[in-house]
């Protein structure tokens, strides 16, 4: 027997604290199978979202060759057609929580009425997106006209801003059909078919920039109306591949039958969708809307701030695709856990999977880190606006961890129903503490424009800790499609 007081050898205390070690690190580090997983879920959106992100990079270089002004008209009209793109995100992601959860059931019909759902309240916002902007489009991007620059760039970026706006509009009917279908398609397991149809597009809008823009093989010199219509052109395309394989592949995707001999969805259902759903929709909304008075207010600084902060948010889509679709990959894979009842489990891979983001951004962040003083100069314009724009890049390079944090905690809230939640942590935050922030900073202020970026960037530090606090106390596990 050994004696009371005696000292466990050097040796032994070494062994328990490496065990102990391993111990803690199997929390957050899963094994083979668990990555191969993750990987078969989030590589396919990962592919598609960088592919469209890097020809977003090209066509936006494109423009950019074709002068500064050009650039900064499409890029307040973007900022505001992103408003409506995360509004139609949202009114899919509301009803998409049900969708993952009735997939992981196994109930068909459950996943049927979650897609009239989305065809209903997506064509809504359609309507409400195209009054607003045919009627109201000049005005807000007077907006974004407010600060210092020449009258006659003033006036060239407005005519280019309502011109991309104009054309764009044409698309926002094959850009909504595709969000539906693919949205369902991906919360059932399906994630190439939509890649596939994205990488399509891409490929037409990569090809026809090309000929629209410069006027090459005998097309005319369209300059910005000619990326509008290269951009329309491919969501046609999108639309129809992903629409046609949907339809004449029931047999895999039996929520389709019958899907459209009715848009009848059950009372209980959808008031139940509405309840936790539209803190969601309101969410993506409101938090988009803040984006774009976020920009107005750093484009109070001057059109430079506008062109720098455009070639900065195209580079930095970039590479922010690998915690976008770790964060997709967290809403399927856990919301198809809780549906089917596994708590624990889903509470295990999702650690695992934060770990997983957070890990791999430390790395993409210090390659965007390498890469800012390079891309501004792909860009024909002014060299106070590429400083402007490496500098903002370097930035986001040094918060993408942080950001990863953030998107894939919001995503794991959004999967257990947590809505009303996401929605305060998300959007409310914006414009409770980062917008009143950077208006007071920009507006009364003499502190020049990139420590304002970093101030706003740094009070994500905060979002971060709330993030923390919600995952730790375990809030969002729950099954909500069951009684």
């Amino acid at each position: 027997m050994e004696e009371k007081g005696k000292k466990t050898p050097r040796g032994a205390d070494h062994t328990i604290c490496r065990a102990a070690e391993r111990r803690s690190m199997k929390k957050f580090i899963g094994n083979r199978q668990f990555y191969k997983m993750v990987l078969l879920v989030a590589v396919p959106i990962m592919i598609q979202n960088g592919i469209t992100n890097f020809v977003g990079l090209l066509d936006n270089i494109m423009v950019g060759q074709v002068g500064t002004v050009q650039m900064s008209g499409v890029a307040i009209a973007n900022n505001l057609i992103f408003v409506y793109n995360l509004c139609i995100f949202g009114a899919i992601s509301g009803a998409g929580i049900f969708t993952a959860q009735f997939y992981g059931q196994g109930s068909h019909e459950g996943v049927r009425s979650t897609f009239r759902f989305k065809i209903l309240i997506c064509s809504l916002f359609l309507v409400l997106a195209v009054c607003i902007f045919v009627f109201g489009g000049n005005g807000l991007i007077s907006l974004y006209l407010q600060g210092d620059g020449a009258a006659e760039d003033i006036g060239a970026t407005f005519f280019y801003g309502r011109q991309y706006l104009h054309i764009m509009l044409l698309g926002f009917v094959p850009f909504t059909a595709v969000q539906v279908y693919s949205g369902t398609l991906r919360e059932c397991g399906e994630t190439f078919v939509p890649m596939l149809a994205g990488v399509a597009a891409v490929l037409v809008n990569l090809i026809f920039n090309y000929i629209l823009i410069f006027g090459h093989f005998g097309a005319p010199e369209m300059g910005v109306a000619g990326a509008a219509w290269a951009t329309v052109l491919s969501r046609f395309v999108e639309c129809g591949i992903t629409v046609c394989w949907t339809h004449l592949h029931a047999e895999k995707n039996p929520f389709i039958r019958h899907a459209w001999r009715s848009l009848r969805i059950p009372g209980a259902l959808a008031g139940q969708i509405i309840r936790k759903g539209m803190p969601l929709m309101m969410n993506e909304a409101i938090w988009a809307a803040g984006m774009a008075v976020l920009l107005q207010c750093y484009s109070y600084r001057g059109l430079d701030v506008v062109a720098g902060q455009n070639i900065s948010s195209t580079v930095s889509n970039v590479f922010n695709v690998v915690f976008m679709s770790l964060g997709s990959a967290v809403a399927i894979i856990v919301g198809q856990l809780l549906g089917a009842g596994k708590m624990e489990e889903a509470v295990d891979q999702d650690r695992k999977l934060i770990f997983f983001s957070v890990a791999v951004c430390l790395v993409m962040g210090s390659l965007m880190a390498l890469a800012a003083p390079l891309f501004p100069r792909l860009y024909n314009t002014t060299a106070s606006v590429r400083a402007l724009a490496s500098s903002f890049i370097l930035i986001e390079a040094l918060f993408m961890p942080v950001n990863s944090f953030i998107h894939a905690s919001y995503f794991t809230l959004r999967s257990g129903g947590k809505t009303v939640v996401t929605f305060f942590f998300d959007c409310m935050y914006v414009w409770l503490c980062s917008i009143p922030a950077v208006f007071l900073l920009s507006h009364f202020t003499a502190m020049s424009i990139v420590p304002i970026y970093f101030t706003c960037k740094s009070l994500d530090l905060i979002k971060c800790g709330i993030g923390a606090v919600l995952l730790k106390r375990r809030v969002w596990v729950q099954n909500i499609v069951n009684g």
